[in-house]
């Protein structure tokens, strides 16, 4: 005896239907986002201009820090300090001639 299911059976789609479905879906998937990113960039206009935003607000950014070349190196640590600021213990009070960096 056979076994027949009680269930429809329902044909898959082929590769190339799914494919071409896809493409479909992409397509109003790129066009919806392109419409919606529209309306998103208008509404962040509003706002800049309701509330006088200013870039800095909208986009905070850090100057990159400057980097200083050392001017001195401790000899005995190879600890070295660029001259600015308060100069560390192993410089502190000393001649400062025999430190720098040539």
């Amino acid at each position: 005896s056979s076994s027949s299911s009680s269930f429809p059976r329902f044909s898959m789609p082929s590769y190339s239907e799914l494919l071409a479905q896809k493409k479909s879906l992409d397509a109003q998937i790129a066009q919806a986002h392109k419409a919606e990113s529209v309306q998103a960039l208008a509404t962040v206009h509003e706002l800049i201009a309701e509330f006088g935003f200013t870039a800095q607000q909208v986009f905070p950014w850090k100057p990159a820090p400057k980097k200083v070349a050392a001017k001195y190196r401790d000899p005995d640590t190879g600890a070295t300090w660029s001259g600015r600021g308060k100069p560390p213990q192993w410089i502190a009070g000393k001649d400062r001639a025999p430190f720098a960096i040539a």
